[in-house]
């Protein structure tokens, strides 16, 4: 017997979560921060601020820059990025997962800091257009942690807080979801120490895509 659904939508980040792109961002950032001649974020600091709005994680990562400088901060990380952008790939198994979850009938989403040009070319670049049901970008509604994206998802499909999960390698995707009601899962290998979840008590901590993968084939 088909054991039944916990969760109807189950609503992914994109960078770091399905997508290894952390590395790739955080140097972005940095040579872009370099090239405005402003201090240079740490590794860390960079990290931190994948998940967020553009506008909002160049603030973050470069807050001695005049604010007039911003947008030219921007064009210099999106510089960096799309030269590099072919270099990164889904995480090993991650196709595999969402064919599964899509074979038990659940609705998939994205909820991603990106644009909705750079979350377009990511899923085409990886040939996964049409996969999810639904997706939300950064400049089309509010930023994480603003609850905004995931309220519009569960609205769209008539899903109640309780029948969704939200699964990030952030806390600001853990917050997303807290100020949302919804459920939560974690995982280690993003751009987000895994200390940084505690406070949050997710329902699961992934250290893998295969372990993620399992853990949704058990629990979700």
């Amino acid at each position: 017997m088909t054991r039944p659904r916990k969760f109807d939508l189950i609503v992914f980040d994109w960078d770091g979560t399905l997508f290894d792109s952390t590395a790739l961002i955080t140097r972005c950032i940095q040579a872009a921060c370099a090239d405005l001649g402003t201090a240079v974020p740490s590794d860390r600091d960079a990290s931190y601020v994948i998940g967020m709005g553009l506008a909002e994680a160049l603030q973050h990562a470069a807050p001695g820059l005049a604010r007039e400088r911003y947008p030219e901060l921007g064009q210099r990380y999106r510089h960096h990025y799309i030269a590099r952008q072919h270099e990164v790939v889904l995480f090993d198994g991650t196709v595999a997962m969402l064919r599964s979850l899509k074979a038990r009938h659940h609705w998939l989403g994205v909820a991603t800091g990106k644009s909705r040009r750079g979350l377009d070319e990511a899923l085409s670049s990886v040939q996964l257009k049409g996969v999810f049901d639904a997706t939300r970008t950064a400049d089309e509604t509010a930023s994480k942690p603003d609850p905004q994206m995931l309220l519009e998802l569960m609205r769209e499909f008539g899903v109640e807080p309780e029948r969704t999960l939200m699964v990030g390698d952030t806390t600001h995707d853990l917050q997303l979801a807290a100020n949302a009601a919804t459920a939560f899962v974690a995982v280690s290998y993003g751009a987000h120490e895994p200390e940084a979840f505690d406070a949050f008590a997710p329902l699961h901590l992934a250290h893998s895509m295969a372990d993620l993968n399992a853990w949704l084939t058990r629990h979700a």
